[in-house]
């Protein structure tokens, strides 16, 4: 009995499944002249060990695919999807190539004569072949999936390139296997074991860009981390994990707030020293602390005050000074010698020069 109650239940789940991935459906199954029927895309197990690494730390997750057909034309659409935006933007780097370049649709993108790769939030559109689609369909497309799409911004280091790298060589990662991809697209082999030292377990981003003007190239890779504190304890990791050798091709590294540059062998120092000059990263110190605004008064305003105060002293000191001595004069005259200056309280000293003694009451 239990057994059949397994067996309906998974017949149950399996038969829900299909119900399931609709209600999460994002291409659509018609657009323009186009008309397909979207189905769910598995991450591919048997594609080369450092995408697999990549998928995995980007947190790749099952996709979408179509066949689109418009009369005799066809397309093939897939979309990748990931965590996060700040995971599909380092697989959609890893994804394109220098020969690549971008596209007029306005987004992240990347197209060459067969293919085009979109940035969606956190998934990646694939569309091929591109010469079978118009670019008004291709806009239909893209809108009807970026709907659907997260709207959470992009990773701000992006924006601290300087202009003027070569399409296709930006490469971001978020972890080491990001970090290892982006090394061996561009050649940068040597400074593999960077990765151990760039503490990605402390929160810390890397972009790369290879940038080239006439004789002149560099490869300029820049972390960003949490805190100025573990930017500059990381900075000390990295002079020690720099080869002699790559220092002596003028590589260096600097720190910036919470921000290190490297410039990984430029073809000279001015160059190097230009590009980095040329950062679009500015700090801003932050307090937190309440605070007041003190603000002195005017000065006429403050002399007035000092006449006023006077004024008032001088009126409260006359006014005690009548009250006692009127006080004073009242009892001495309905009440002589009984209050104020009686005989037997007074001494009177003498210097003794005539032998007349001097009565006290003799001067009341």
């Amino acid at each position: 009995m239990r057994k059949l109650y397994f067996i309906a239940a998974l017949i149950v789940a399996l038969a829900a499944a299909p119900w399931a991935f609709a209600q999460r459906i994002v291409l659509p199954t018609h657009f323009s002249n186009w008309s397909g029927q979207p189905g769910p895309m598995w991450v591919e197990t048997e594609a080369p060990s450092n995408y697999v690494d990549l998928w995995k730390e980007s947190g790749r997750t099952p996709g979408e695919f179509c066949e689109y057909l418009s009369g005799g034309a066809k397309i093939e659409v897939d979309l990748q999807k990931y965590r996060d935006p700040s995971s599909a933007y380092e697989a959609y780097t890893a994804l394109i190539r220098p020969e690549m370049h971008p596209s007029t649709l306005d987004r992240t993108s990347a197209v060459d004569g067969d293919r085009l790769f979109v940035l969606l939030g956190s998934s990646i559109l694939n569309v091929r072949p591109t010469p079978a689609i118009s670019t008004e369909d291709l806009v239909a497309l893209v809108n009807a999936v970026s709907a659907h799409s997260d709207q959470t911004p992009l990773p701000p280091i992006r924006t601290y390139l300087p202009r003027g790298f070569i399409d296709g060589t930006q490469k971001y990662a978020l972890g080491p296997a990001g970090f290892r991809n982006a090394i061996t697209s561009l050649k940068q082999d040597e400074f593999a074991s960077l990765v151990s030292e760039a503490g990605f377990n402390s929160g810390a981003e890397a972009i790369f860009a290879h940038y080239r003007a006439g004789k002149d190239e560099a490869v300029l890779l820049l972390l960003e981390y949490p805190t100025p504190q573990l930017a500059e304890q990381h900075l000390r990791h990295l002079e020690q994990a720099i080869s002699p050798a790559a220092k002596q091709a003028g590589t260096t590294v600097e720190r910036k707030g919470s921000l290190l540059s490297l410039i990984l062998k430029p073809s000279s120092v001015s160059y190097g020293d230009s590009l980095r000059s040329a950062l679009n990263y500015e700090t801003h110190v932050t307090w937190h602390e309440p605070t007041q605004t003190i603000t002195d008064p005017p000065w006429l305003t403050i002399v007035g005050k000092i006449f006023i105060s006077t004024g008032l002293f001088m009126v409260v000191a006359v006014v005690l000074g009548v009250a006692f001595g009127g006080v004073r004069v009242l009892a001495k005259i309905f009440f002589p010698g009984k209050v104020f200056d009686r005989p037997e309280q007074m001494d009177v000293l003498q210097l003794g020069l005539s032998s007349k003694r001097i009565n006290s009451r003799d001067f009341y």
